[in-house]
């Protein structure tokens, strides 16, 4: 995302920078203070904008400076999100804060950007550090509108009006390279194939003008020319069938790599991208825009070569039998490719339409399946059935929209292709009936503008089916190019864990305007257990998901054995981490192949032992199965203290040197949480421990204790000196005894 945009030359006068002061961030706001909004980003002279140089903040609104601020002077700045737009305040050290600027949902992550780059240059400032040796804040977004023309992105991260279509097509044609023998093959066959369409008109004319024309004819000539004619028609069959079956081929194994390359691509790809994306909207990426991809190769592709050389080569012949002709046939073509040419951006707009519309049906579909136990025990089945009925409608209502208006175009269009053979018709009666055209070259030239006009009237069709093949590809390449956001480094290092953590002022947020964590530091000894502590959405699972490296921090750093985890492989990191979360999900499948999930190579006697650890071996031995018992989907054949156990199984099956344990006694009953409790208090002995738990007497055995408070660590320490303290934990624990006794 673009954080330093340029100004114009009254602008940065109005600036008044000083010798040696650079900007570094420079972005625009557009909504005043009296909820009017500010002029278009193109129209330079009323547009209002942030600017951080590594002195000052400065706003300016047109060309005159609005407020400025001393960086030195400042103790913090802060974007806030407000209802419906965001804010900037300034937090002087002296006297009382101040907005200085004002903007609406679309700039809110840009402008978070540029004022952490300015928080971080106030924190250098303070610490007395030069500014210069301050890294710059770099945007990890994407835009969310094209530059160029200003319209939304539609989840893509080019814009398909501006940029993208040549680059797409590039792209596709190196994915075609791998592919060069069968490509060959196919182009061989439809000159083959072109060549005997071509000679067809050829035989004809020589037989009328020769044979039927002078009354000279045999029954040698017909049957020479119906011979003629029949191993031309079947030399084109053949031909036509086996490059047809060599574009079905070439299209499904186009298909099957782009799916295969999606698919691994996804795996890989950080968890923010996941989550950026509807599931419906990646499942028809995979699915439908690989199909859509296939059956252009089967059903277009091979078809647009050869009418293409078919086209040509009528249009020379034309030329040769009759100039005049063939430009008089011709006058209605450019008529026909204007308008095409004006429709191309409408047809374009209505199919991605159609593409979103079915994106998020599929992803209303899949959050139905996905919850319709809750669905059920609410009674909402109608409910439910009307709203993916009315979703539906509006689906059925834009394709019916699209097709009638291709009904209609494509009519139009092939009509006044198809005056040009009447007037070829016409004109070439008349020469034939003064002599100066034999009836052989009328019947050859008719054809050849058959040749001619019929692809072209095919052509007109073209464009939607180009249309819908680029949609799908730059859906496919805009997956296939993203590049993951957490990733090994050439120098990423490998090596057995002893479970030391540092964390040295952490900060980080899902949403840059939104802080989750800020300026957490602490530090974990081998085999130490660590209980968080907190209320809901203060940050622990937050933290867990920092540890595991889903995510890389956005200030600070966490090291592991004295290594940043950023410089940690992170195979290596996950194959030596055992996790237990609070939404425990099992694949469909036997629940052999779930425990050993974590290790597929174990044998079936450490799967046990990993059980009866977790004692989860009783209860499987009493399913109908035994460890070869079907869990269904989501494991939803099981209870849900039995999916825990499992999942416990699972996460100890590798004896990893990491335990991730967030809210693992949740799902259980007391005497399976008493089991459990003590299986884990085993378990914990001799590797590093992170446990989340709102039953604070399950961390009791914790050797230290961090309470999470308002973003930030609030109280560190053992049980009992927690509860000395008499602060936010002492609070935690007198409540939730006060819930158990039944007092209010």
């Amino acid at each position: 995302m673009k954080l330093l945009y340029t100004l114009q030359k009254p602008q940065q006068e109005a600036l008044q920078l000083h010798d040696g002061e650079d900007i570094w961030y420079c972005v625009p706001v557009d909504l005043a203070f009296d909820n009017r909004r500010h002029s278009a980003e193109t129209d330079y002279a009323q547009q209002a904008w942030i600017v951080v140089t590594q002195e000052r903040l400065i706003t300016l609104r047109g060309e005159e400076k609005d407020s400025e601020h001393l960086l030195a002077d400042c103790e913090k700045i802060k974007c806030e999100h407000q209802v419906g737009c965001g804010i900037v305040t300034v937090f002087p050290r002296e006297g009382q804060p101040e907005c200085v600027a004002r903007f609406s949902m679309r700039h809110i992550v840009r402008v978070a950007y540029a004022v952490r780059g300015a928080q971080t240059l106030i924190q250098a400032i303070r610490e007395e550090k030069n500014p210069r040796m301050v890294s710059r804040v770099e945007s990890r977004e994407y835009e969310k509108y094209c530059e160029k023309c200003g319209r939304a992105l539609p989840g893509t991260s080019k814009c398909m009006y501006c940029d993208g279509k040549g680059e797409v097509l590039k792209k596709f044609m190196a994915l075609c390279g791998d592919f060069m023998g069968r490509l060959l093959a196919i182009s061989i066959l439809l000159v083959l194939l072109a060549a005997i369409n071509m000679c067809n008109p050829m035989v004809q004319r020589y037989f009328i003008d020769h044979s039927l024309a002078t009354g000279q004819g045999t029954m040698r000539d017909l049957w020479l020319f119906i011979l003629v004619t029949f191993v031309l028609t079947v030399g084109g069959m053949i031909c036509w069938i086996y490059r047809y079956w060599l574009c079905v081929k070439l299209g499904a194994s186009l298909s099957m790599s782009l799916r295969s390359k999606l698919y691994y691509k996804i795996q890989v790809l950080s968890l923010s991208f996941i989550n950026n994306r509807k599931p419906g909207e990646l499942m028809n990426r995979v699915s439908q825009d690989t199909k859509q991809i296939r059956t252009f190769m089967e059903d277009v592709f091979g078809d647009m070569f050869s009418t293409l050389v078919t086209m040509i080569v009528s249009l020379v012949m034309m030329m040769v039998i009759s100039w005049k002709m063939t430009l008089l046939s011709l006058v209605f073509v450019g008529a026909v490719v204007v308008i095409t040419k004006m429709f191309w951006h409408h047809i374009h707009t209505i199919y991605h339409k159609q593409w979103l519309r079915a994106d998020d049906l599929s992803s209303n579909l899949q959050d139905i399946l996905s919850g319709m136990r809750i669905v059920k025990s609410f009674g909402k089945e109608e409910q439910e059935s009307e709203k993916f009925t009315k979703k539906t409608g509006a689906f059925a209502a834009m394709q019916k929209k699209n097709e009638t208006f291709w009904a209609v175009f494509f009519p139009i269009m092939t009509f006044l292709l198809g005056v040009g053979t009447y007037i070829a018709v016409y004109f070439g009666g008349i020469q034939v009936l003064d002599g100066s055209m034999t009836v052989g070259e009328l019947v050859q030239f008719i054809t050849y503008s058959g040749y001619l006009f019929g692809p072209l009237s095919w052509m007109t069709h073209l464009p939607r089916e180009v249309m819908q093949m680029l949609t799908s590809l730059n859906r496919i390449y805009d997956v296939l190019d993203e590049e993951p956001m957490l990733a090994d480094k050439a120098e990423s290092k490998a090596f057995p864990i002893q479970g030391a953590f540092t964390f040295e002022d952490v900060s980080f947020g899902y949403q840059t305007y939104e802080p989750v964590l800020e300026h957490i530091s602490f530090t974990v000894k081998p085999g130490e257990m660590i209980g968080l502590v907190g209320a809901s959405g203060t940050g622990k699972s937050t933290l867990i998901n920092l540890i595991m490296r889903l995510y890389d921090v956005d200030q600070g750093r966490i090291t592991v054995d004295g290594c940043d985890l950023r410089d940690v492989q992170m195979e290596c990191l996950h194959s030596q981490i055992g996790v237990v979360l609070q939404e425990t999900f099992l694949f469909s499948g036997t629940i052999l192949a779930n425990i050993r999930f974590a290790k597929q190579d174990a044998t079936l006697e450490e799967v046990i032992m990993a059980a009866r650890a977790a004692n989860a071996h009783d209860f499987i031995c009493k399913t109908p199965d035994g460890y070869n018992t079907y869990v269904g989907e989501h494991g939803y054949n099981l209870s849900g203290g039995e999916r825990q156990r499992i999942a416990i199984a699972r996460a100890i099956l590798n004896n990893p040197r990491i335990l991730i344990l967030d809210e693992a006694t949740s799902a259980l009953d007391t005497e399976s949480e008493f089991l459990i409790q003590q299986a884990l208090d085993r378990l914990v002995k001799g590797r590093t421990t992170f446990a989340i738990a709102h039953r604070l007497s399950t961390l009791r055995g914790a050797d230290r204790l961090v309470v999470i408070d308002k973003h930030g660590i609030a109280e560190i320490g053992t049980h009992n000196e927690l509860l000395e303290k008499k602060g936010i934990y002492y609070g935690l624990v007198n409540a939730q005894l006060r819930m158990s006794s039944g007092e209010t």
